[in-house]
């Protein structure tokens, strides 16, 4: 499948690379396939993904492995918001946060609140919310990253 993304131009996607979201992503519950794509430029060091919609190609929610910027984040989920996922292990799961970019680049945040679980071998995907006030919607990133950086 070919679309003409804003971000990277026009890329092809295999099919094994397509991932489904039965209920779409919060704010935007008809954008129910996508992949994921890092940017070359920045290399995988950088930890940001995109998580492209192939339902509208302009769309692009950077997204990053919470373990990069905190490494105890480990959320409390009620199965049920899972089951539609398939048999979930150690191998086949994979755990992300959007990140939020503004301007201002020291205010950059990821959303612990609202991490995207996918299973990997089935290629299905939820966003679900985490019921606790220990995991913030808006968790500053930037000193994090640039301390990161700074000790590689």
């Amino acid at each position: 499948m070919k679309i003409n993304t804003r971000i990277f131009g026009e890329i092809d996607i295999a099919d094994d690379k397509i991932l489904t979201f039965d209920k779409g992503i919060i704010g935007f519950p008809d954008l129910r396939r996508f992949t994921l794509i890092h940017d070359e430029e920045l290399g995988t060091n950088a930890g940001i993904r995109y998580l492209q919609s192939l339902d509208e190609p302009g769309f692009a929610l950077p997204v990053m492995d919470p373990l990069i910027v905190k490494s105890d984040y480990d959320p409390e989920v009620n199965d049920e918001l899972l089951s539609g996922l398939g048999d979930l292990n150690e191998n086949n799961i994979l755990v992300l946060v959007t990140v939020t970019v503004p301007s201002d680049l020291t205010k950059m945040s990821v959303n612990l609140q609202g991490p995207i679980v996918i299973n990997a071998e089935e290629r299905k995907a939820a966003q679900i919310i985490v019921d606790s006030s220990e995991y913030p919607v808006k968790f500053a990133i930037y000193d994090i990253l640039k301390s990161r950086k700074d000790g590689e």
